[in-house]
């Protein structure tokens, strides 16, 4: 009998809560999370409240970018060591929050920092959405948006939970979303594992 293979997981918390709360994203982020098995690491970021400068497209002026530093740098070291990257991210206006795509923008800069591979590395990765809205529909373009973001980068798509939304508490009422929760991260390593040689 093979033993699970315990991989890093890297959570991204993109709403703009206050410190604090806990929103009903992260917690049916935190649901999943609690069922990944033992070995697997961990770590958990909260975009809003980090120290992300704006993204300045230079690809086409100096075309390259300086190492990140502060906060950038521990996002980008954080990302490269994972092997399982998990937005979890509300539904803003139908898109993913503004401190999420400020990171997704930096991946931009990253890819053109001389001397540091990141592209290559990012397509041996899995990349998976945990989110909430008032209507599932509604949640689709934002989707389709970190789909082809993770195709772009070769990158595994991990699949996305969605869950209901709305006022606090919202979540924790879909039955169908905490049952999928508790199965989410051991059906992304099922298929991760068939894809092993």
């Amino acid at each position: 009998m093979s033993t699970p293979h315990c991989l890093q997981h890297l959570f991204l918390s993109t709403s703009s809560r206050a410190p604090g709360q806990v929103g009903n994203t992260e917690w049916l982020a935190r649901r999943a999370a609690d069922t990944l098995p033992a070995g697997s690491t961990q770590t958990w970021h909260h975009l809003a409240h980090m120290d992300l400068p704006p993204f300045i497209d230079q690809r086409h002026t100096t075309g390259s970018y300086q190492p990140p530093e502060g906060d950038m740098r521990t996002l980008l070291d954080a990302t490269l060591a994972a092997e399982h990257i998990v937005f979890v991210s509300p539904v803003y206006w139908y898109s993913i929050p503004s401190p999420l795509k400020t990171y997704l923008d930096h991946w931009s800069a990253w890819m053109r920092v001389p001397g540091l591979a990141f592209k290559e590395p990012m397509g041996a990765k899995t990349l998976s959405l945990i989110t909430t809205s008032g209507d599932r529909a509604r949640a689709q373009p934002m989707i389709d948006s970190l789909i082809l973001c993770a195709k772009f980068l070769g990158m595994r798509w991990g699949g996305a939970l969605w869950g209901q939304g709305g006022p606090p508490g919202a979540v924790q009422a879909d039955a169908r979303a905490v049952a999928e929760a508790n199965d989410f991260f051991q059906a992304a390593a099922r298929s991760t594992d068939a894809l092993r040689p």
